[in-house]
């Protein structure tokens, strides 16, 4: 039974040889690792680049939340950071734990 190539399989067998005689057999494994591990690595940062705008819209909806939450509670807002507000917002629901 016989093998028929077209086209571009006969460029990908000839770059196999090529690489065969090159290289040897003996390295082929550690090529095809590395080769694996860069396009692994290209996708990850093309991923990375794509998720960027989702985690920074993300961390928006959860700081305005907290905003709201501290609202909701009577502590003002104006002027302090995130840290500040979770703190207050804590220390609030301690004292209306403690109340109940």
């Amino acid at each position: 039974m016989y093998l028929i190539l077209a086209g571009q399989e006969w460029l990908i067998v000839l770059i196999a040889i090529v690489i065969i005689l090159i290289w040897g057999p003996s390295k082929l494994p550690s090529l095809a690792r590395g080769m694996g591990e860069a396009i692994r690595e290209f996708r990850k940062a093309a991923s990375g680049i794509e998720e960027e705008p989702r985690r920074t819209e993300k961390k928006e909806e959860i700081d305005q939340k907290i905003v709201e939450m501290a609202k909701s509670l009577g502590i003002q807002t104006e002027g302090k950071t995130k840290e500040q507000l979770l703190d207050e917002i804590n220390k609030k629901l301690a004292e209306l734990k403690k109340a109940s």
